[in-house]
């Protein structure tokens, strides 16, 4: 029989083997990124469930009542069979979740499975006492994501190394890298939000006149950056645009020093992420655009976000080059001398149109079909920098007319019975979800936002997600939570500006979520999927 549990054992460990380094590989490899995951509701659940605490149990009754053997075996035989048929349906669903294949996901697979082969084999050649047997594995059981973390861990140093030969050779690469137009220009983006919605924009806009490389998407670390270079950097090539993204301190600095940019956006700045930097001031420092100013020298320009008080700080300092370079924008002229601004905004559901005006009194229209207000001002950093780069308000707007709306990471689609469902997943964060939320009060039916709370907002969160909260009140006949760690700060912002307690619901299951917006909704009605929201329940309303 142990040879039919330990087989069992061994096949539904591969899943876990899978899950946590998929789970690794979705935060980047990154320590705290890992680690802060488990402070969230969900990432507690993924150990401290009914399974973890019925092992725990199995085990206490093995040392202190081992005469119990055969019935915590049948029990613990039971559970296993329980999670490899769950590992079989998923196989069979094809939602079994598993890191996307690469050389280092390979390797880490390979050395979680030999080391659990091994342990198994171990336990069945050596351990002779049943009750130790079965102790040992449900000890390396409860204890597994230690055993992958420490695998993972453990090659960190020869993926440092590695990750240096790639930085250095993308480095000597980009030094010596010339175009038949000689060097190209590199243009750098970073910020809290709105990255890539902006260079997706100025990609689009910039490739009616240059041939233009951008990084593609999650591709904004040192390594997927470096390979950027290495693999796609071609010699017709005129411009390159790097979106930058950083959880420490010094990390835009180094991909400034691998791509040397000659321009720098700063798309905005908020809390996001701050309990992994641990000061706002070292925020400020990387995903805020010090470190891309610094960068950029005497010569290179940097364009800011007037709309967002922390680039208006950066743009207000004079410690940081390149103080004669600076270019602002934002939608409305007054606070300071901006370089170009808005006037006639409108905002449709499924269009944004709006006039832009620039120092040297060009007037430009735009109509641009794309969603939500705050796209403005990802659009006129860009508009901003394709002027710079001697492409006429003309030539933009008819570039800019050609975006499509997939490009700024928000999509409206047909729902079940009419339903419209806007599609926000693709990230979040805190003013990016306020001005989806802007965006969804265009509607005049029914409105129901869905959405887990925000994470990596460090002492900032109870106070967002409190305002938060006010802002769904507002705007929202209903509001469903996923996650529940912030949940009474929502609910109580949400009742201070109005909303019933019985419409503000926690809810995880896919299945309850869509049963309480169908019974709610009907057609014309909106919901907005805001944030990581699983992947069943957007299938599930617009049924694809």
């Amino acid at each position: 029989m142990f040879l039919l549990l330990n087989t069992v054992w061994l096949f539904r460990t591969v899943k876990f083997v899978l899950f946590w380094l998929f789970l690794w590989q979705l935060k980047d490899y990154h320590v705290g990124r890992f680690v802060d995951h488990f402070r969230t509701s969900k990432g507690r659940k993924l150990i401290f469930n009914f399974w973890f605490y019925s092992k725990i149990l199995i085990a206490f009754l093995l040392i202190f009542s081992p005469w119990l053997i055969s019935y915590l075996f049948s029990a613990l035989f039971l559970i296993y069979v329980f999670e490899s048929a769950s590992f079989f349906r998923a196989i069979y669903r094809k939602s079994v979740l598993k890191p996307k294949k690469t050389s280092k996901t390979l390797l880490l697979s390979l050395a979680s499975l030999i080391i659990v082969f091994l342990f198994i084999t171990w336990v069945s050649v050596f351990i002779t006492n049943d009750a130790q047997a079965l102790l040992y594995i449900l000890v390396f059981d409860i204890f597994f994501v230690f055993v992958v973390s420490a695998i993972v861990l453990a090659f960190q140093p020869f993926f440092v190394l590695l990750r240096s030969i790639i930085l250095k050779k993308a480095s000597i690469k980009m030094a010596n890298f010339k175009t038949v137009y000689g060097k190209p220009k590199v243009i750098a983006i970073t910020g809290s939000y709105g990255k890539t919605s902006t260079k997706e924009f100025l990609t689009a806009i910039l490739s009616k006149k240059y041939n233009v490389l951008c990084t593609k998407e999650h591709q904004n670390s040192e390594i997927g950056i470096a390979n950027c270079i290495l693999n796609d950097l071609k010699k017709e090539h005129e411009i390159f645009i790097v979106e930058m993204g950083s959880y420490n301190k010094g990390g835009i600095s180094l991909l400034c020093d691998i791509v040397k940019p000659d321009f720098g956006i700063v798309t905005g700045v908020n809390e996001q992420h701050l309990s992994l930097f641990g000061t706002m001031e070292n925020l400020l420092s990387a995903e805020g655009g010090g470190e891309l100013a610094n960068a950029l020298g005497k010569n290179g320009i940097l364009f800011l976000n007037g709309d967002n008080r922390y680039c208006l700080d950066l743009y207000k300092r004079a410690d940081l080059p390149p103080v004669g370079n600076r270019r602002i924008y934002g939608r409305e002229k007054g606070i300071v001398d901006l370089d170009i601004w808005t006037e006639d905004i409108s905002i449709t559901e499924n269009q944004i149109s709006f006039v832009t005006i620039n120092k040297r009194r060009e007037i430009g229209h735009f109509k641009v079909n794309v969603l939500g207000g705050q796209n403005v001002e990802n659009l006129l950093g860009a508009i901003l920098t394709a002027r710079e780069l001697s492409m006429s308000l003309t030539q933009i707007s008819e570039a800019c007319s050609e975006i499509k709306e997939e490009m700024a990471g928000m999509i409206k689609k047909t729902g079940v019975h009419g339903i419209n469902v806007i599609d926000s997943s693709y990230s979040s964060n805190p003013d990016g979800a306020l001005a989806d939320l802007d965006y969804l009060n265009i509607f005049s039916q029914k409105k129901v936002v869905v959405m887990p709370c925000l994470i990596e907002l460090g002492k900032k969160s109870a106070e967002v997600h409190y305002k938060l909260g006010k802002k769904i009140g507002e705007i929202c006949d209903m509001c469903i939570i996923t996650t529940k760690e912030r949940f009474n700060d929502i609910k109580r912002g949400a009742m201070e500006t109005g909303m019933k307690e019985r419409n503000i619901i926690y809810c995880e299951d896919s299945k309850d979520i869509y049963q309480t917006i169908t019974l709610l909704c009907k057609k014309d009605d909106t919901v907005l999927l805001e944030g990581r929201v699983p992947e069943k329940l957007i299938k599930l309303l617009t049924k694809n």
